[in-house]
């Protein structure tokens, strides 16, 4: 294996890691209690429910 070959298979492993680092379910990013948002009257918030599709990777993350 020449040294050029070597470099891109190095590149492309590198760039493989780095994408599929970010795969998985967008979650809370803050500590659980603590709001970011003011605190409103719960009755006036009324937010619809977020249907959770599957994703092609979630057996990976169970």
């Amino acid at each position: 294996m020449t040294t050029g070959a070597l470099i891109k298979s190095t590149c492309v492993a590198a760039a493989l890691v780095v994408a599929l680092s970010g795969c998985g379910r967008k979650g809370e990013l803050d500590r659980p209690g603590v709001s970011a948002t003011p605190v409103t009257d719960p009755a006036e918030t009324r937010e619809t429910p977020v249907e959770d599709r599957p994703f092609i990777l979630d057996g990976l993350l169970d």
